[in-house]
């Protein structure tokens, strides 16, 4: 995973609650063993019409909210089944940030394991990114070691995230990640367990 430590990016809002993992990645998408690939199936049933063309309603198929990196969403985001694709579309479409009042818990820890950071802010400070992001070209600033959320016009907000995971982001490290820095701590108990086995 590419490490977190600071980024800025367009703000895209999608002001709707209880947005739930099918609606993030339909069912009929998840045929692909690897992560990558499923950003084009990104809230399909929103972003398509029935014939396949593209929907001009939905709020993400705006132009000004093109190349966006951080989402704004309602409360309650990524509620539904436990799906990793959901964190691996939103991921491979561009978002590296997703900011809202709340997450379901599935959802949330599967963000942290993909290199997405989900902020938590309160519904106050959420709807008034809402309004904000309205302006095209909106951009925000989240500092991950500051816990920082800023758009460089005054507008400021801190969130909290765990230590341990906040160095995982930092250092763009997954599970596996983590334990392949102790590879040859690994590689060397290994090398010796088989005289420690008993004798048979």
């Amino acid at each position: 995973m590419e490490p977190l430590v600071r980024h800025r990016g367009k703000v895209a809002r999608l002001n709707r609650v209880n947005v739930d993992t099918d609606q993030i990645i339909p069912k009929q998408f998840l045929k692909r063993v690897e992560r990558s690939g499923f950003g084009q199936f990104l809230f399909y049933d929103w972003r398509f019409r029935p014939d396949g063309s593209i929907n001009p309603e939905f709020e993400l198929n705006q132009p000004q909210y093109s190349g966006a990196s951080i989402l704004v969403a309602g409360a309650n985001f990524g509620c539904g089944s436990s799906r990793e694709h959901a964190p691996w579309a939103l991921l491979d479409y561009g978002f590296r940030i997703i900011i809202a009042p709340s997450f379901a818990d599935i959802f949330y820890n599967n963000c942290f394991k993909n290199g997405i950071l989900p902020i938590v802010l309160s519904q106050a400070e959420v709807d008034d990114l809402m309004e904000k992001a309205l302006a095209p070209g909106y951009e925000l600033e989240v500092d991950v070691e500051r816990q920082t959320v800023t758009d460089g016009h005054g507008w400021v907000s801190t969130f909290s995230v765990d230590e341990f995971r906040r160095n995982m982001l930092l250092k763009g490290l997954d599970e596996i990640g983590l334990t392949l820095q102790y590879e040859a701590a690994i590689a060397e108990y290994e090398r010796k367990r088989e005289s420690l086995q008993p004798v048979l």
